[in-house]
């Protein structure tokens, strides 16, 4: 059997689950620092790992899940898959929550790949984490059926992602802040970018907004005054 690109030591190819708990409002979430020569290091995770032989995704989701925080899954949903692409990497993340275990947390030291904390949903986007994971974090939390969704960087730079075979981009340049209607709070609202060409004519390209990632109001009603 020619096993092709997923042998080639040059560009690896491999899979891993990530799971993030969820209690009330919060998440529970890995702060990655005990391994300097992780990808991940000093970055905001939810907890999983790679693939061992032979294992389906929800073993090594259970495995990952037992082995890093000490609990036992009882209930868990497949909520995505992820296409992570970092330089010449791939990396296949199924991507899952859960709000249903058994046992004790480890707690401090005991825990191999960093610190565990709770983290409230709302709070979470302000931690340091992967661009990307700001764009699944608002799929989760609308309750998305399940979604490919294909992230691909530069260093930490979000250079494209791919949502159900769109292609979007996530522009960081392009952020507005925008107050919901009826409500002072204000939310951060990056703009989608799509760049498309068309056959035999000049490339364009077109701000696209995706009401079903982003249910903010994305226009300012005429004389609104409000400050941040």
């Amino acid at each position: 059997m020619n096993l092709g690109a997923f042998m080639n030591p040059e560009f690896p190819i491999f899979s891993t689950t990530l799971c993030y708990l969820e209690r009330e409002d919060a998440y529970l979430m890995l702060h990655r620092i005990k391994k300097q020569d992780d990808y991940n290091h000093d970055k905001w995770i939810g907890v999983g790992g790679k693939f061992e032989r032979f294992e389906s995704p929800e073993d090594c989701l259970l495995r990952e899940v037992k082995e890093e925080t000490g609990l036992t899954l009882k209930r868990f949903r497949a909520r995505g898959l992820l296409t992570f692409i970092w330089g010449n990497m791939t990396e296949f993340i199924h991507l899952y929550t859960a709000d249903e275990w058994t046992g004790e947390m480890v707690q401090g030291d005991a825990c191999r790949e960093g610190v565990l904390e709770w983290v409230p949903k709302d709070k979470a986007a302000e931690l340091p984490i992967w661009e990307g994971d700001k764009i699944f974090f608002r799929l989760l939390n609308e309750e998305r059926p399940y979604f490919s969704l294909k992230l691909v960087y530069e260093g930490d730079t979000l250079t494209q992602a791919v949502l159900d075979g769109k292609r979007i981009v996530w522009a960081p340049s392009a952020v507005r802040q925008l107050q919901v209607d009826g409500s002072k709070r204000l939310f951060t609202a990056r703009l989608l970018i799509v760049k498309r060409q068309r056959r035999n004519d000049r490339s364009h390209s077109g701000v696209a907004i995706y009401k079903n990632i982003f249910p903010l109001i994305l226009s300012e009603r005429s004389g609104d005054n409000s400050k941040s």
